[in-house]
């Protein structure tokens, strides 16, 4: 009928609470509800679940979810069941009886969504139960699942090509957020989408900023003060290598006040069950892991994700910290890395049982990320171009845009370098070759006659920890390699002849002197909420324990800053916040309204602190926000974040803050204004992405807290 909402639109409104689609979900649900195969790459957080969610509410049958992980499945039933919808799971979490009653659900049709792990799509019961099903369409999530090339290959994805054998008229819709090219190509082999239509909405999370530094010997305490003065009192996750380093880190930031938790696949199943729960359930949570944890949690408000250790791959990287702002609000990606984690890696490989070329494929990804680590440009477009995609201009997101790193002219010291380990016969570590550099005469250097050779003693201009992180960037550059068969020696690579000779200078990061943890204060919030947002997030604590689901599942925190910034009325007003459905205003609305009432004249923010006094006064002394953090020690979004505030209290001006054009400031008012309360996100991809977060969030709080 003329002027009717398209059937997508009114699901997406009354069913889970938005009020538009978001990038190209429109094109790819009403594809997917005309019975068209899809492969969808999106970025975690654009919302692909919506791509498979809503056409299985429209097309007619139940939609088959193939799903990796016990926990994402259970976290998706759950948020589904909050919105009213029939959905179910079949996993080895469900006794018999449990598992019979789904089965009978789904022959009956009373099912709009089954999730099943593909293990068992694969039994011979599970095949007869889909032959008595009506199905509407399959969805296969985690698609990268099925290469080779991926991080994260699952055997039993090649077998999911049965399904469109078997089914030829349904539907298929494959979706990952991470694949490179290669990874692509095998989802559309393995899985048989020749000819289905590829919706590719790019990988960037503008989101996320991306800070990345060498480990100076205390990235443990580097991580605390980073937690501390950027993410207090916020969940967050940090990946280590080892089980052991788990246990320590979780120890020693728990000594220090934090909530921390262990989380590693040699933990008792019911500890690592407790501790995943907690981290679900409550707020402000560290769950301290190995990359056995986080591929199946839907948690949306984690704030950071850090990395005392190096990841295997960009993909690992990029999936990892995903697990960052997946509700589309700031967050931040924060790693150390150093050279034992590269020689690590590489035995990790060398020792592993796979063939030749999987471990090729591997030391490439490997090469990759150390070169994400080592390059001196922006770091996001060097992870987008990874993955096939484009960035026109620089972030201004991530460190190295933020605090461009200091370089040098390293050809000379890298020629040292090189010859050094030349000289030395191409049998020694990083170690060794240093105490060649620096002229140190010990027992071992005599017995192999290298204080006689030409490079003993040439490198006193650079200190023993400069040269390690030369050596480190050079094996990093792919000059020099690690020899995994003769005990962790050196050896150069056909890269090292052009410096060698002369014929290729070498400009490099010039290596960061370590600093001393500053100690003080335990830290300062990272924004400055205020009495509804806490009573709002009480209220929502105490409705998810009594239905014994995580917070998140009932309101996100993205949904809670509109309550919080828009605060509602009526029943009807309520309806308008993001992710507020049909079903939750008729299940929570009362209950929402009555204490927004209570809190009716409360200040939307906390008072202006002491530390961010701080930051304006040295802002009215001359200093940019960058120069700010620099000089205090902060991250610049934390910088940005005290401006706001002072701005909010009305003590700075919007100006004295933000380089705009009068007409950008206008630009950006004009869309607070037609966006009233409807959160950061929503004007930041209003304006195209144009103006970063820290500059929205200075111009809003300079329009006062109705904006």
């Amino acid at each position: 009928m003329h002027g009717e909402p398209h059937p997508a639109l009114s699901v997406l409104q009354e069913v889970f609470g938005f009020d538009q689609f978001r990038g190209p979900q429109q094109a790819i649900i009403e594809h997917v509800i005309a019975g068209g195969d899809a492969l969808v790459l999106m970025p975690t957080g654009g919302g692909k679940s919506l791509c498979y969610q809503i056409p299985a509410l429209i097309r007619a049958g139940t939609a088959i979810v193939v799903s990796p992980l016990i926990a994402l499945m259970q976290d998706q039933v759950a948020a589904l069941e909050q919105n009213g919808v029939r959905a179910a799971y079949l996993n080895s979490s469900l006794d018999y009886h449990e598992a019979v009653e789904v089965e009978n659900r789904l022959r009956a049709g009373e099912l709009d969504l089954l999730y099943v792990a593909p293990e068992r799509l694969a039994t011979a019961r599970m095949q007869m139960l889909l032959d008595q099903a009506h199905i509407a369409l399959f969805a296969i999530d985690e698609a990268h699942c099925v290469s080779q090339w991926g991080h994260d290959f699952r055997p039993e994805y090649r077998q999911l090509s049965q399904l469109h054998q078997r089914f030829p008229q349904v539907p298929r819709i494959a979706l990952t957020a991470t694949a490179d090219v290669p990874t692509r190509g095998d989802i559309i082999e393995h899985l048989q989408l020749e000819n289905a239509a590829l919706f590719n909405s790019g990988f960037d999370r503008p989101n996320i900023r991306y800070h990345i530094a060498e480990n100076q010997g205390n990235a443990r305490e580097a991580l605390l003060r980073f937690i501390r003065e950027n993410h207090d009192g916020e969940a967050g996750i940090v990946y280590c290598l080892s089980r052991k380093k788990v246990e320590d880190t979780a120890a020693w930031l728990s000594r220090q006040g934090l909530t921390a938790l262990p989380y590693h696949a040699g933990l008792p199943p019911e500890q690592r069950q407790e501790h995943q729960t907690r981290f679900l359930r409550e707020d402000g949570v560290v769950v301290v892991a190995t990359i056995a944890f986080g591929m199946g949690i839907d948690k949306p408000d984690v704030r950071f994700v850090g990395h005392l250790n190096l990841p295997k791959s960009i993909e690992a990287y990029y999936q990892e910290t995903g697990r960052a702002g997946r509700d589309g609000l700031p967050a931040d990606a924060w790693m150390a890395y150093g050279l034992q984690d590269v020689i690590t890696l590489r035995q990790m490989q060398q020792d592993s049982s796979a063939g030749d070329q999987q471990k090729r494929i591997e030391q490439q990804k490997l090469d990759a990320m150390l070169g994400l680590c080592e390059i001196i440009s922006c770091r996001r477009q060097a992870l987008l171009h990874y993955f096939g995609d484009h960035l026109d201009a620089p972030c201004g997101n991530c460190d190295n845009c933020l605090t461009p790193p200091e370089t040098w002219d390293a050809t000379v010291a890298a020629q040292k370098a090189l010859s050094c380990v030349y000289r030395t016969e191409q049998r020694f570590g990083v170690t060794y070759l240093v105490d060649v550099l620096l002229g140190k005469s010990n027992e071992r250097i005599t017995r192999f006659g290298h204080d006689r050779v030409s490079t003993f003693g040439i490198g006193a201009e650079l200190s023993a920890n400069e040269w390690k992180a030369l050596y480190r960037q050079l094996i990093a550059s792919g000059y020099l390699s690690v020899d995994m068969e003769g005990h962790g020696g050196i050896r150069l690579t056909a890269n090292a002849k052009p410096v060698l000779r002369g014929e290729q200078p070498l400009t490099l990061r010039k290596p960061v002197k370590a600093k001393a943890t500053r100690r003080g204060k335990a830290g300062f919030p990272a924004q400055g909420h205020g009495a509804l947002w806490e009573a709002l997030r009480e209220h929502r604590k105490t409705l998810a324990d009594a239905q014994g689901v995580p917070a998140y599942v009932i309101f996100n925190d993205a949904t809670l800053a509109e309550l919080d910034e828009q605060r509602p009325e009526s029943l009807a007003a309520l309806g308008g916040i993001t992710g507020i459905g049909a079903r939750k205003l008729e299940d929570y609305g009362e209950g929402i309204l009555a204490v927004i009432t209570a809190h009716k004249n409360a200040p939307a923010s906390a008072p202006v602190g002491d530390s961010a006094q701080e930051s304006a006064t040295l802002l009215r002394q001359g200093l940019t926000p960058e120069e700010i953090a620099q000089a205090r020690g902060l991250a610049p979004n934390t910088v940005y974040r005290h401006l706001a505030d002072v701005i909010a209290s009305g003590a700075l001006a919007v100006e004295d803050v933000i380089t705009l054009e009068a007409a950008e400031l206008d630009q950006i008012r004009a869309a607070f204004t037609q966006h009233t309360g409807q959160g950061l996100k929503v004007v930041f991809e209003a304006l195209g992405g144009r103006f970063d977060y820290h500059v929205l969030a200075c111009v809003r709080a300079s329009l006062g807290t109705q904006a």
